[in-house]
């Protein structure tokens, strides 16, 4: 039996409002400037991608400098973005209903996103929702965030479930990704970047067209176990 949901943030249960492009350009100028090569980095890359290859950079070139400190600079430049989008983002549609349902379902909630940890509390405060999740897991709490299977364990191992037991709903390929890995069920919701043929080619188990649609799927799920 379904006993525990793990939920993605944005483009799942808020609106994907953040300027994604911008991050990335403003990033990639930030690491040219600390003599990362411009022609190894790519604005088409997600800013973990461009540090994993600064990292890899300076290892190769014996360079003193800290990427710990690198990383940390480079992604307060994204938090700045990413708070000043969770000021002005909206949720989803039927999101406070459907949580509510699931907590009454006497399913155990977790989250696990790329976004900063203070971005996280500053929305889910915002909006009144801190109380549903009894996990969360950003990117400040892991080395190595998703599609690593680093970020979604955290998630698991908090929750006290197993993967099976446990159905993970995201928008983004890098949800299905690790869900799949870890043989947890993974529910697309194609509300963000990811297309529906991207979220099935990724893993996806179930897809859904809106939030709302979960429990039911749930309830489905747990009559084909029984």
């Amino acid at each position: 039996m379904i006993k525990a949901v793990i939920f993605d943030l944005d483009g799942t249960l808020a609106r994907f409002n953040i300027d994604y492009k911008t991050v990335r350009v403003e990033v990639k100028s930030f690491l040219v400037r600390e003599g990362i090569p411009a022609s190894i980095l790519s604005t088409r890359e997600s800013i973990f991608e461009m540090l994993k290859k600064a990292e890899i950079f300076f290892k190769n070139n014996e360079r003193r400098s800290s990427i710990k400190e690198l990383r940390k600079k480079a992604l307060m430049i994204a938090e700045k973005y990413e708070l000043e989008a969770a000021k002005k983002t909206s949720l989803i549609p039927g999101v406070k209903e459907t949580l509510n349902t699931l907590k009454n379902m006497k399913l155990r909630l977790g989250l696990f996103t790329v976004n900063s940890r203070i971005s996280v509390d500053y929305m889910l405060k915002r909006f009144n929702l801190t109380k549903f999740f009894e996990a969360i897991a950003s990117r400040d709490d892991v080395e190595n965030v998703k599609p690593n299977i680093e970020h979604l364990r955290m998630v698991l191992k908090a929750l006290n479930v197993n993967p099976s037991e446990t159905i993970v709903v995201g928008d983004g390929v890098s949800d299905m990704k690790c869900s799949n890995e870890l043989n947890a069920i993974a529910v697309g919701l194609p509300t963000g970047l990811s297309s529906p043929k991207e979220l099935i080619n990724a893993g996806a188990n179930y897809l859904i067209t809106s939030i709302t649609d979960l429990p039911t799927l749930i309830r489905e799920i747990n009559i084909l176990k029984s």
